[in-house]
């Protein structure tokens, strides 16, 4: 029954309450996110972990990061990313078929998604 009582006790403190902020200071920390290098996707992950809720603010996280041009698709960086380790794994392993074909097959990738996206 106590230990029921202590866990139930720390759930809730676990839980932060939502911060009240303003839509110009929930900018100002969105574009601050995306200056050091954060997707959409992990400014919100980091917004909740300090309180903030995108929803109660009305704006999507990616269409404010669009009117500040910050914003980069998410699934472009990751595939470029990907890309960027294997050329750095084929530095070391010159011989390593596989690596090789994989790099054709992430560079198609890569290009398909800049045609989609029309980017350059």
């Amino acid at each position: 029954m106590v230990v029921k009582k202590i866990a139930k006790e720390k759930k809730e403190n676990e839980k932060t309450p939502s911060k009240k902020l303003s839509e110009a200071e929930f900018e100002k920390i969105v574009v601050d996110f995306a200056d050091k290098g954060s997707t959409s996707e992990k400014i919100g992950e980091l917004l909740r972990k300090q309180g903030i809720h995108p929803k109660e603010h009305g704006k999507k996280i990616s269409k404010i990061l669009k009117e500040k041009n910050k914003y980069e698709n998410p699934d472009v960086k990751n595939v470029a990313e990907k890309l960027s380790g294997v050329l750095k794994h084929m530095e070391k392993n010159h011989q390593d078929k596989r690596a090789m074909r994989d790099k054709d097959r992430i560079f198609a990738h890569l290009r398909k998604l800049k045609m989609h996206f029309k980017i350059r």
